[in-house]
């Protein structure tokens, strides 16, 4: 399933303020992305339109199982290459954002032979 890297930013973004906060709402994405509310709303309608998220009658936000799955595999990408960076010898911040873009067009089986070489 191939979806757009905006889609999967909105997708892991939405797993990590879950897992942080325990819900999650359109204005905590804003927040976190710094983006504009109505360039969050347009994309949750998207999201919810092609059955990744759920949006209930309070706005809350819930990842469906398709969602999930693509907000867990960029999460560990992410988790992964910014570490594997960082042992490399690059700066934090520099990792941090260099395994933001990697994530998205890497594929898997790069990822899984960059994974396998590391441990």
């Amino acid at each position: 399933m191939k979806i757009h890297e905006s889609a999967e930013n909105y997708l892991e973004t939405i797993l990590m303020i879950k897992n942080k906060k325990g819900s999650v709402r359109s204005i905590d994405i804003a927040n976190e992305l710094d983006y504009s509310k109505p360039s969050v709303s347009v994309a949750m309608k998207n999201l919810r339109e092609n059955g990744f998220i759920d949006v209930d009658a309070n706005g809350y936000i819930t990842l469906l199982d398709k969602g999930q799955e693509i907000a867990e595999k960029m999460y560990e990408r992410h988790t992964f290459l910014s570490n594997w960076l960082v042992s490399l010898g690059v700066d934090e911040k520099t990792a941090v954002e260099d395994a933001c873009r990697i994530e998205h067009i890497i594929s898997e089986e790069t990822f899984e032979a960059i994974k396998k070489s590391a441990e």
